[in-house]
């Protein structure tokens, strides 16, 4: 058993002769919001697939909410019972509506009536701003409109993790600012743990009771978000802050 709500420890994924993991440690504790940073090809959209059970690691132990989800099948569907993950492809059904599409998950997940899980569907899309957009299908929605239906649908499971895989990629830079204040007031009122993989680095600073920086599938540097993203412990980190802020 663990006492965290995430921890993967001796973490190793090969894809064919790529090490994409080379024995990461990571933790995550009850209701901590954590950020993972870093250049692309780093590993960091694969830490969440592993955590999801959606890819399996070459070597490591895995715990997610106190379950072993590399022992048996059984441990790893009881954790994703309680995970949400949204991905950067958001998933929704085309023709299910935005109500729909968010009332799916509870009645699957949680065993809702139909009429309870539209309740909780409602309520769920009016905290994200969407509930005059609830009859309207996905093609009828703007991509931020698209993205704050994926978080709605996510959360109206009470899930007591969530993953986020670069929550504000999709977005026009207009629409960042606003999915950075959804994001930032969700996670402030709730008590999950949630891990947000992103290169924004203003969602980071904002969001991150801590932050961890990886490169070529190895930690390279964590700590308190804000003191992490100012003051800078390793070259490595300081150059990839630099870059970032030249790009935005």
């Amino acid at each position: 058993m663990t006492d965290w709500a995430v921890d993967v420890r001796g973490l190793r994924v090969m894809l064919g002769r790529t090490d994409v993991h080379k024995g990461i440690d990571f933790k995550v504790a009850h209701g901590e919001k954590v950020v993972v940073i870093g250049p692309s090809g780093s590993g960091k959209s694969t830490l969440l697939r592993v955590l999801v059970g959606l890819m399996r690691p070459t070597a490591g132990t895995v715990w997610v909410l106190g379950h072993n989800i590399l022992n048996s099948n059984a441990a790893l569907l009881a954790a994703r019972r309680e995970t949400g993950m949204i991905f950067q492809s958001l998933n929704l059904y085309a023709m299910r509506t935005a109500l729909d599409n968010v009332a799916l998950t509870p009645r699957r997940l949680l065993g809702l009536s139909r009429q309870q899980a539209r309740e909780r569907a409602q309520a769920w899309l009016a905290r994200v701003g969407l509930a005059e957009h609830a009859g309207k299908y996905p093609f009828q929605l703007s991509g931020g409109q698209q993205q704050r239906v994926a978080i709605a649908r996510t959360l109206a499971a009470d899930p007591k993790l969530l993953l986020l895989d670069e929550p504000t990629s999709a977005l026009d830079p207009e629409l960042v600012q606003g999915m950075l204040d959804l994001l930032s007031d969700l996670a402030a009122d709730r008590k999950m743990s949630l891990i947000c993989v992103t290169h924004e680095l203003g969602l980071a600073e904002r969001l991150a009771d801590r932050v961890v920086f990886m490169v070529e599938g190895r930690v390279v540097e964590e700590g308190l978000g804000g003191d992490l993203l100012k003051l800078p412990k390793t070259q490595r980190l300081a150059s990839y802050l630099a870059l970032r802020a030249r790009a935005s």
